[in-house]
This record gives structure tokens, sequence and C-alpha cells, in this order.
């Protein structure tokens, strides 16, 4: 079976300019969303502001449970591209993580994970983070498995 794009994100070169891996700069987040979370003062860096690594770990979580419901099994993360930290999280920030499936291969899910804030005191979420991240579907052994065309995505 050939990849095959799947609700791919429509960008155009005034809105980015690598329109293959980022997603169109709106005012709304895009996608499913699949996690929310407050942003915690234990979950900052050296410089107060709330640490890359712990943002990145809540969209793998988000983009995870995305992938598992897309395959319909489990799901592990092979790799994260195109990572863009546009903004700072700040303590106290409502973070956000939506999904959009990007591509489905024979045995992995490349979806688009894009994390937005709502920050205190305002109304207009801001988009402070997104990438690709690339799962592979797993069988209870932990040994990849195909993924079936014709399954139904499991609602959430």
């Amino acid at each position: 079976m050939n990849d095959s794009q799947v609700n791919a994100p429509q960008v155009n070169d005034s809105q980015v300019s690598d329109t293959s891996t980022k997603a169109p700069l709106g005012t709304e987040p895009l996608g499913d969303l699949c996690i929310r979370t407050l942003a915690m003062p234990a979950d900052t860096n050296a410089n107060g502001d709330i640490f890359g690594g712990w943002l990145l770990s809540q969209m793998d979580i988000g983009g995870g449970v995305f992938a598992s419901k897309v395959a319909k099994s489990r799901t592990v993360t092979v790799a994260i591209e195109a990572m863009n930290f546009r903004k700072p999280v700040y303590v106290g920030d409502l973070v956000s993580v939506h999904a959009n499936l990007v591509k489905i291969g024979r045995t992995s899910i490349t979806v688009h994970l894009e994390a937005w804030v709502l920050r205190r005191r305002e109304q207009q979420s801001i988009l402070v983070t997104d990438g690709n991240f690339i799962y592979v579907s797993i069988d209870d052994q932990g040994h990849p498995q195909t993924i079936r065309p014709d399954a139904t995505p499991i609602q959430t």
C-alpha cells in the first residue's frame, strides 16, 4: 500500500515559508482537541518560562491519543520533525493540543500537532508550538503492524 494524503493542512506562501511542514498561522486552533492542561510552576525552566520539553511531551501525549484513535491500536512515537517553538508558554497558561491527520502509511501515521495557549485575562488563543509527529501502529508484542485502511477511527 502506498502512503496517501489525508486531510493535509492547506497553506499558501503568504502564510508560511515552508508549506510542506507548517500549518497556516490562523487565529483559531485546527483539528481535534487531544489534550488540555494548565502550565504549572513545576514545569518551568531556569528563566521562569515553561520548559520546552514539557510542552513537547504534552504534544506527544495528545498526538499519541489521536494516532491510537486513528489506527485503532497501540502506537509509539518514532519521529518528530519540523518543530516550531513560536512563542513562550507561561505559568498559568491553559495549554490545548490539537491534531490533524497528515497521512497514513502502511504502519505509520503522520500527525500535525498544534499547541495553543489561553493566557490569563485574555480572550484569544495563541499558537505557541507546532510540528509533525510520526507514530507507528504496534501489536501486543510491540511489533509494527499494518493499519487497516477500512478501519473506522475510534470516537472520543
